[in-house]
């Protein structure tokens, strides 16, 4: 058993559902405090670095088309899409994210309430070929132990010619310290170790798991789950941002990508 910590370790699918629906649950509303007002309460934004769906438009055209959002924490982007015409499904792993969703919706102005079911994305509860789009803002790929089990499943209910597009933290961050400042610009790690980061609590179990996929990995889950890789964008730090995000900050956005973000088709 592990002392509390930090650990580098296997984790299987279910310890490490446990562990991140425990932690999302304890930390959602120091997330929401400290970062909501950047991602709105109805706002699309990919990813640290600001890069907005009004602007980017990786989606294309949403008006009139059936969503779903995986992993849609508070709803943020679940509720533009909305805004924007989309029929929209959403769903996460943690409940109190989910409730956070609600009281969005409750202070909001009145308008119908994203609908969003509690779920683990290895096992999405919707049926084959049910949506046009889906979407994913650094929600549950990097929190599993098989993103090809989502990927699948995001196949599995995608129509034929539907289009997934994700973002998730960029592979190569995983070789350098999680920091924002000058120590978080040399590599302390090789690229290539895949053991996941652990965080052990005072009980010796895992408390949150994060697993590591090279780009060649995210690729290769990409194809092997039947999906078509379409495109691929690092977005770059822009000029005038000087907002902190844990490790990603204007001094390391200068240098690394922070971000990768997927587009793939489901072929017709």
């Amino acid at each position: 058993m592990d002392l509390a910590g930090v650990a580098r370790r296997r984790v299987d699918a279910a310890g490490t559902s446990r562990a991140n629906r425990g932690w999302w649950d304890s930390a959602a509303d120091d997330y929401q405090a400290e970062h909501g007002g950047f991602l709105r309460d109805a706002g699309f934004v990919w990813c640290p670095e600001g890069l907005d769906e009004a602007d980017a438009r990786l989606l294309g055209d949403v008006e009139g088309k059936d969503v779903l959002e995986i992993g849609c924490g508070a709803g943020q982007c679940g509720r533009w899409l909305a805004a924007r015409g989309a029929r929209v499904a959403a769903f996460d792993l943690s409940f109190r994210q989910l409730q956070h969703s609600r009281r969005i919706d409750l202070g909001g102005d009145g308008g119908e309430p994203l609908p969003v079911v509690q779920a683990d994305a290895e096992a999405m509860p919707f049926a084959g070929e049910s949506f046009d789009l889906a979407c994913s803002a650094y929600g549950a790929l990097p929190f599993v132990a098989d993103a090809g089990a989502v990927l699948r499943e995001a196949r599995r209910v995608l129509r034929p010619g539907g289009r997934l597009v994700f973002s998730v933290s960029h592979p190569i961050r995983w070789a350098f310290p999680d920091d924002p400042g000058p120590r978080g610009l040399t590599a302390d790690r090789s690229y290539f170790d895949r053991s996941p980061y652990v965080e052990i609590g005072d009980d010796g179990r895992p408390s949150y798991v994060e697993h590591h996929r090279t780009l060649a990995d995210w690729i290769g889950h990409v194809v092997a789950s039947g999906l078509v890789l379409e495109g691929l964008v690092e977005p770059e730090w822009p000029d005038g941002h000087e907002r902190e995000w844990g490790g990603w900050s204007p001094l390391r956005g200068r240098h690394l990508p922070g971000t990768a973000i997927f587009s793939c088709a489901r072929p017709v």
